[in-house]
């Protein structure tokens, strides 16, 4: 099975599995307890806070660990609206991923009117159509800063400088972007970020949250033992250190391997390219990570290209993982503006590092033979022009 699909989740590290056990094993202590055991399972939790608070250049005390993205982008929104008394409008975007999204329809529900914002066809929103949105009640503004599905970067330096001036609070979930991107949020006029393990070569069931020390907060579940946390319960102290050591390992390599990973999409694309079928790119490579490729077959729906392409040993996804099952056409092709019979043509490739270029022709072979046994079925042969 050749794996195209890092962006719904990364096989563990060796490195972040070592520790994992180990951690496990040697440091099984509640860190809530006063005992040796549990301090030294604190200890463990501390340093791997430092860990991912240096990767954004934030204070360790101001990161939260989660169960997952999905979990702290809930908790990071609510926490931040909680606080405020200021009004009931909020903004996303119609492409946001469904952990956020989610969120959204569960505000509409506690009566905040939400406003969401329209992209142009590559993905990107419009600044000016975010400051037309803006109201004297406007709370709390949530962006994606890399979208899960075409790859597409946000400028969310620009709108949090925008969102600053109006004094608007403002969350980012950076799941796509972590180990990717420069995160720096000393420069980034923002308030709240999400990140995830298990998309950075981390195990499952564990993320984070960042949240600005300036920025008040209240518990979705208040605990008046635990004042200034956003989550209770007992940390998994072994899956929090594997997703430092995984954090701190993607780091490390980050420049290279988007290096690389752009190299393979390229030759990718140039390859496909010369495929007697007709291919679109979906969004605009310049403008997003290297690591996702968005791109549909026109006359033939991904969800069969991928079951045959699983068929055929490749590992493709028809967009995010949350939205697998559902019977709606993809949610951000419609939001570009594509067709119901578009949307349904998407599929997703995501790169790394189990991913090389002598995959390509490979790659390249099955997806021609399923192409080719597609449009004999259909009595349609569906060639470039």
């Amino acid at each position: 099975m050749i794996y195209l699909d890092h962006a719904a989740t990364t096989q563990i590290s060796d490195e972040a599995l070592e520790v994992y056990v180990n951690v496990a094993k040697h440091y099984f202590g509640n860190t809530n307890s006063l005992h040796d055991e549990g301090s030294a399972a604190k200890q463990i939790l501390e340093a791997s806070a430092k860990t991912i608070a240096s990767t954004i250049n934030a204070r360790p005390q101001d990161i939260f660990f989660t169960s997952g993205a999905s979990e702290g982008n809930f908790l990071a929104i609510y926490s931040l609206l909680r606080a405020s008394s200021k009004g009931g409008h909020v903004i996303t975007t119609q492409v946001e991923h469904s952990s956020v999204e989610n969120v959204y329809l569960k505000l509409e529900e506690d009566g905040y009117e939400v406003t969401r914002l329209s992209t142009d066809e590559s993905g990107i929103i419009d600044i000016e159509e975010l400051k037309r949105s803006i109201r004297e009640e406007t709370v709390l503004v949530s962006i994606q800063h890399v979208n899960s599905e075409i790859g597409v970067i946000q400028d969310i330096k620009k709108i949090g400088a925008l969102l600053d001036e109006y004094d608007i609070l403002f969350h980012s979930d950076c799941v796509q972007s972590y180990g990717r991107l420069d995160l720096d949020i000393q420069v980034l006029n923002i308030d709240a970020i999400t990140v995830s393990s298990h998309k950075i070569y981390g195990p499952k069931g564990v993320g984070a949250v960042w949240i600005d020390p300036a920025a008040d907060r209240k518990a979705v579940i208040p605990n008046p033992d635990k004042t200034g946390v956003i989550r209770q319960g007992t940390d998994d102290v072994p899956a929090i250190a594997a997703f430092a050591t995984a954090a701190k390992l993607i780091h490390l390599n980050k420049e290279s391997e988007q290096k690389r990973l752009k190299s393979f999409r390229n030759e990718l694309i140039n390859e496909l390219h010369k495929m007697e079928f007709d291919v679109k790119i979906v969004g605009d490579t310049n403008k997003s990570v290297p690591n996702i490729l968005g791109l549909r077959f026109p006359g033939i729906e991904g969800q069969y290209l991928m079951l045959e392409c699983n068929q055929a040993g490749l590992a493709i996804s028809t967009g995010s993982a949350c939205q697998v099952g559902s019977d709606r056409p993809n949610r951000t092709m419609s939001a570009l503006g594509k067709s119901e019979q578009e949307a349904r043509e998407f599929i997703r490739l995501s790169f790394g590092t189990a991913n090389n270029v002598g995959q390509i022709p490979q790659i390249i072979e099955k997806m021609s033979v399923i192409l080719e046994r597609h449009f004999d079925k259909v009595n349609f042969y569906r060639k470039k022009g």
